[in-house]
């Protein structure tokens, strides 16, 4: 079960690359439901996501680096690449994981932080950060798997 919410970002954290962080890049077999094959530095990967906005079913397979390359040309939509940070975040006694997934290719200049929770009583009660801007959990254009078929053009993406 994945809990998560997610903001568009108007500014960036301060030591920004003083943060780990990941290239990813990834695809849509279906948007429904969402099938998804995703390369994170060398480990491939083929996802199931259920329907839903706050709370989603997500399960994760392994795939080899030739199935995933297979897997490519049969994408429904564009290839997304995005560099995703990984921030420590303390809020209400516990150290959550901020991803910060700064787009590139098409979809740059959207920048998306996400945050995953153990319960939906945590993350209805979090409180982002000042840097976070829109709460855009409840908005479908947001997805991934709706911007590897529209892109930008439906949206008011600004630059920092």
């Amino acid at each position: 079960m994945e809990i998560e919410r997610k903001f568009l970002i108007t500014s960036l954290p301060e030591n920004l690359d003083s943060y780990s962080f990941l290239h990813i890049e990834q695809g849509y077999l279906c948007t429904e439901p969402v099938i998804r094959i995703r390369r994170q530095e060398e480990e491939f990967y083929l996802t199931y996501k259920s329907r839903g906005l706050l709370v989603r079913e997500e399960y994760n397979l392994p795939l080899t680096k030739e199935a995933y390359l297979h897997l490519i040309p049969k994408l429904d939509g564009i290839l997304i690449s995005k560099k995703r940070y990984l921030i420590p975040f303390e809020f209400d006694n516990c150290v959550l994981t901020i991803e910060l997934d700064i787009f590139e290719g098409e979809l740059a200049p959207l920048i998306v932080a996400e945050v995953e929770f153990a319960t939906e009583e945590a993350a209805k009660a979090f409180i982002p950060p000042k840097w976070f801007g829109e709460d855009v959990t409840y908005s479908m254009d947001y997805h991934n798997s709706i911007l590897s078929q529209k892109g930008l053009k439906h949206l008011s993406v600004k630059r920092i």
